[in-house]
């Protein structure tokens, strides 16, 4: 085996420098757009995808045997948890910090990755490294139709919890007041540059990406605060608690609360999602983490400032920094989502028309087939509660 290490290599990089997941999906100005994310986004699918098959190799060479997705103990299944840290993912964050789904997974080990966005976290995903994940509707819908089904959603997690805020001292009272100014979001194709781009659309609005005169930024979270701070962007649409921050740390004015455009002001920010694959594999272990994921919210909703305090202190431990926030920001914040395990789906549809809407997709998505609520309503049975539903 070891003889045959170099062509190993040489084969590896063939393969990643001829995948495109984007390919016959996105339209062409948006491929160009996908291939050009962060750079680390990039690598960061094809370093996990190197150190794996690196992993297998070496093991070969020692003449040791190496199972994919083993626990160490060999008692179990490693489980491989992909969310962000905001508290839109609150039920990952505050189940983590209980160790519920530790817990409910009995002798299967959990591993957790976080990330920036979405698009970070669908080619992770697709790599087949992630297992389960937190994810935003419009790259569930990405991943969903990009795959060709080799990925389901199970659940919803949270519901609003996205602010539009603008500088305090730009005169930005409106749409209209954003000529010529510079916008910051997540991500490329992450579903806060969906709802912006929308937005821009219905109001009469282009981004520069499309032949306007309003700046869309992509950037992280955490660099759209400090872009703010220093005045180097007009405004944000940006997912809490990092909006809440540009208000008590900045002075932001809101704008805009997204749940004023939906109706009933609820529409999906978070869902769960898990491979296929991993689900046929382990149905048992799918369950089990949706019934963590279903008491987790119960907790939040019966004990808020206890799940408060929880979530404050496992972003603390996971970001740079280790400093826990304000606890004003923390109730901002808190006051402007809500955690259900409802997927809204109604709401997922219509991101998906959205993200053809605005040109980033090159035909409205067929989203038949991307729920499979079957495990969530068994649990959800079996705690005597309602059911939910996929139904446009």
């Amino acid at each position: 085996m070891c003889c045959f290490f170099p062509l190993i290599l040489r084969k590896i990089f063939s393969i990643i420098k001829k995948t495109d997941p984007t390919k016959s999906f996105f339209t062409e100005k948006v491929e160009k757009e996908f291939s050009l994310m962060k750079t680390f986004s990039r690598f960061g699918i094809s370093s996990l995808l190197l150190v794996t098959i690196l992993t297998w190799t070496l093991a070969a060479c020692g003449g040791e045997d190496s199972t994919p997705k083993s626990s160490s103990s060999g008692t179990g299944v490693t489980v491989h948890l992909g969310y962000f840290p905001n508290l839109t993912h609150a039920a990952a964050l505050v189940g983590l910090a209980r160790k519920t789904y530790e817990q409910e997974l009995g002798p299967n080990k959990l591993t957790t990755t976080i990330f920036n966005a979405g698009g970070d976290l669908v080619k992770v995903l697709l790599g087949g490294n992630i297992d389960i994940a937190f994810l935003g509707p419009d790259p569930a819908i990405y991943a969903y139709v990009q795959s060709k089904g080799s990925v389901h959603v199970l659940a919803g997690a949270s519901s609003g919890g996205v602010l539009f805020v603008v500088q305090p001292d730009e005169n930005i009272n409106g749409p209209n007041d954003l000529h010529g100014k510079k916008i910051a979001d997540p991500q490329k194709l992450n579903t806060q540059d969906v709802s912006l781009h929308h937005y821009l659309q219905q109001h009469g609005l282009k981004a520069d990406d499309q032949g306007g005169d309003v700046q869309v930024i992509a950037t992280s979270n955490a660099n759209t605060v400090s872009l703010f701070k220093q005045h180097q962007i007009d405004g944000a649409w940006i997912p809490e608690p990092w909006a809440s921050r540009l208000v008590a740390e900045s002075k932001g004015k809101v704008l805009l609360d997204e749940r004023t455009l939906w109706p009933d002001g609820k529409f999906v920010t978070t869902n769960i999602v898990v491979r296929t694959e991993f689900q046929k594999q382990h149905p048992d272990i799918v369950k089990a983490f949706l019934k963590a994921e279903v008491d987790t919210i119960q907790y939040i909703n019966k004990n808020p400032a206890e799940a408060k305090n929880l979530a404050n202190e496992y972003l603390a431990s996971v970001l740079p920094g280790g400093k826990k926030l304000d606890q004003q920001i923390m109730d901002s914040a808190f006051d402007h989502l809500s955690v259900t395990y409802d997927p809204l789906a109604q709401t997922l549809y219509t991101f998906g028309d959205y993200a053809y809407s605005v040109g980033f997709l090159k035909e409205k998505p067929d989203l038949t087939g991307i729920y499979d609520l079957d495990p969530l309503n068994s649990v959800l049975s079996s705690q005597g509660l309602s059911p939910v539903t996929a139904s446009k």
